[in-house]
């Protein structure tokens, strides 16, 4: 939907569009050090999404091509890598009942095959390269 709206604008200077680029970049930085502090694994997961939205945001609104096929690129991945750490929220969440993640440390030597796909999650979440 924003693709398809910044479409339809005239293309303008990147320097109109300046205050947004920095409002989206300042509210994917907020949402990132807001996830340092959560304890809460759903919620953890909610504001990282947060932040790529701010991210993808701050391309379109520079409005080139590289730009443009960043964000799809960055929505795309984060639809796979969203869904699959929710997915593992929900599977860790039915074996121990509690999403706080100070409870569920050391479940590496319990559940090795879980603690493998969280950390391909992960990965995948902090845009590693394969």
């Amino acid at each position: 939907g924003i693709i398809r709206m910044c479409q339809n604008l005239p293309t303008m200077k990147t320097d109109m569009f300046l205050p947004f680029i920095v409002l989206a970049l300042w509210g994917a930085i907020l949402a990132s050090l807001t996830c340092l502090q959560q304890t809460d694994l759903k919620s953890l997961i909610a504001y990282s999404s947060i932040s790529h939205m701010g991210l993808v945001i701050a391309a379109v609104s520079i409005q080139t091509q590289w730009s443009l096929s960043g964000a799809m690129a960055l929505m795309i991945a984060h639809g796979f890598t969203s869904s699959a750490l929710f997915c593992l929220a929900n599977t860790t969440y039915e074996r121990t009942q509690t999403r706080i993640l100070i409870l569920t440390r050391g479940f590496h030597n319990i559940l090795p095959m879980a603690t493998t796909w969280w950390l391909l999650a992960n990965l995948m979440n902090i845009a590693t390269p394969p």
